[in-house]
């Protein structure tokens, strides 16, 4: 509408509306309250199936933040659960007491601990710059030509992935020295060679989320609900032999696929790597706390590779002892104010939540009576490991589809498929099968809302949601076929199948 003479204010959008998806949320969660209890299934596991069917369309539609999401669901345990009779005992009540202890009870658990420490450590690579540091030294040693830079992508991502336990935190350390890349080489931001490397960096962090377990917290809310649910956990270094030989592969692949469906303008671009070296040397020679944060970095790494065989200590307490180091008077390199603005709290907070909405699908037994009907209707119970694998991988990666987060996903299916492989007959390694599903989580390989760094690199406007579709069916294809062999070969020789 135009204006025509005297100005009027403007009404403000209505704010009092509740979001279509926070409505959906609820008269879903109604909808499964008013079904018929089945007879096998007690009364606090229908409420927390409710429960469950609530966050998946909350997280699916994006309704409110992962934060407030995490907030609402821990209050539904409290009422729903806290009026509910206890499993066993049907005379007697949770209570709301109770019940909110079993809503927090994932903030007790190791996992969440190593996540919140994970995040401390990125938060001090960026505070100290060492991160970008690393990324344009890894640079500074790939050549001019085209396909010498996508490497050169790669080899910053896999280096980061080893010492930036967190993957948006990794794309955001890449995203503005890659862009420097590519202004200083004169070409077009909408070119093929723009597109194609800020494609490879999102693609290539989702990549190396499986081959590393501190690369995302998807994976350690896999270790999370391993240990409560499995009561065992795989070693970082296991995960590391099983997964890091399909990543180095799927490298290589997306390297070739990127070449081909982004052909790039032209093979060697002069100046590229004098404007890394010219960066590199304006950051002037590494600072003391560089030093000690890279030290204290190499050393974790080297803890985490040789848990199980050189000592006994877990991941989660010798990234505990790093932090004590980094956070001593002179020796550290941080304060907690120093960090505090830079950690994504509400990571934590849907983190802990997530593991309670797990652990208590399987304390009140509504992930085993899911598990047992999903066993009984889909003739899982008639394939062996390998169509188990199969079956559930696939429809991990369509379901994916509709999640923003890798750890909404993983917290919302993860358990159930946990309480599937416990109720299938048969003689498999489960500890080893919810691994190998902990990496089809890190599938968000299609849409750029599919993960979080997919979104950073698609705000370079480098590259069209279209182009990375383009890309990322391909490899999301490739990857699935490649798991299967894997599965029918290098990982059954280990025993994970």
């Amino acid at each position: 509408m135009t204006s025509t003479g005297a100005t009027e204010p403007s009404a403000p959008a209505p704010k009092n509306k509740l979001p279509m998806g926070l409505m959906a949320g609820f008269a879903a969660l109604v909808v499964v309250l008013l079904l018929p209890l089945p007879a096998d299934l007690p009364v606090a596991g229908h409420r927390m199936l409710a429960i469950l069917v609530f966050a998946v369309v909350v997280w699916v539609t994006e309704a409110v933040s992962y934060e407030a999401s995490a907030i609402m669901i821990t209050t539904l345990m409290a009422f729903l659960l806290g009026t509910a009779p206890v499993v066993g005992n049907p005379t007697a009540h949770y209570g709301t007491s109770a019940a909110i202890s079993m809503a927090l009870t994932g903030f007790a658990n190791s996992a969440l601990a190593l996540v919140a420490g994970a995040l401390f450590i990125a938060a001090a690579m960026t505070y100290t710059g060492l991160d970008r540091r690393i990324a344009l030294v890894t640079l500074s040693k790939v050549g001019t030509s085209t396909r010498r830079i996508l490497v050169g992508s790669i080899a910053v991502t896999i280096v980061l992935s080893l010492v930036v336990p967190s993957a948006t935190a990794r794309s955001a350390a890449v995203v503005p020295i890659m862009m420097g890349v590519i202004a200083a080489f004169g070409v077009d931001k909408r070119s093929n060679i723009a597109a194609g490397i800020m494609i490879i960096v999102a693609q290539a962090t989702s990549i190396w989320n499986v081959g590393i377990q501190t690369a995302a917290a998807q994976n350690l809310l896999t270790i999370g609900f391993m240990e409560k649910m499995l009561h065992a956990r795989v070693a970082w270094s296991d995960w590391l032999i099983a997964g890091a030989p399909w990543a180095i592969i799927m490298s290589a692949i997306l390297i070739f696929l990127v070449l081909k469906m982004l052909p790039p303008e032209r093979d060697d671009i002069a100046g590229g790597k004098e404007a890394v070296e010219e960066s590199l040397r304006e950051l002037g020679p590494m600072t003391g706390p560089q030093k000690r944060l890279l030290t204290v970095s190499v050393l974790l790494l080297l803890s985490w590779a040789t848990e199980g065989r050189l000592h006994s200590f877990d991941t989660t307490s010798t990234t505990y002892f790093g932090l004590v180091l980094l956070l001593l008077p002179r020796i550290g390199v941080m304060t907690w104010k120093d960090v505090q603005s830079r950690i994504p709290w509400g990571t934590v907070i849907v983190f802990g939540v997530g593991i309670s909405l797990g652990t208590a699908l399987l304390t009140t037994r509504a992930g085993q009576w899911l598990g047992a009907l999903v066993v009984a209707h889909t003739g899982l119970a008639d394939v062996g490991p390998l169509g188990i694998f199969a079956i559930l991988a696939a429809f991990l990666i369509v379901i994916h589809l509709g999640f923003a987060s890798a750890t909404a996903l993983t917290s919302a299916m993860l358990p159930i498929l946990i309480s599937v492989l416990a109720t299938l007959p048969g003689d498999f390694n489960r500890l080893g099968m919810t691994m190998l599903l902990g990496f089809v989580v890190s599938y968000g390989f299609i849409l750029p809302i599919n993960a979080p760094q997919n979104m950073v690199c698609l705000g370079t406007e480098t590259f069209t949601a279209r182009q990375f579709a383009k890309v990322g069916i391909a490899i999301t294809v490739i990857g699935y076929v490649l798991m299967l062999g894997f599965g029918m070969t290098y990982w059954r020789w280990l025993g994970w199948m």
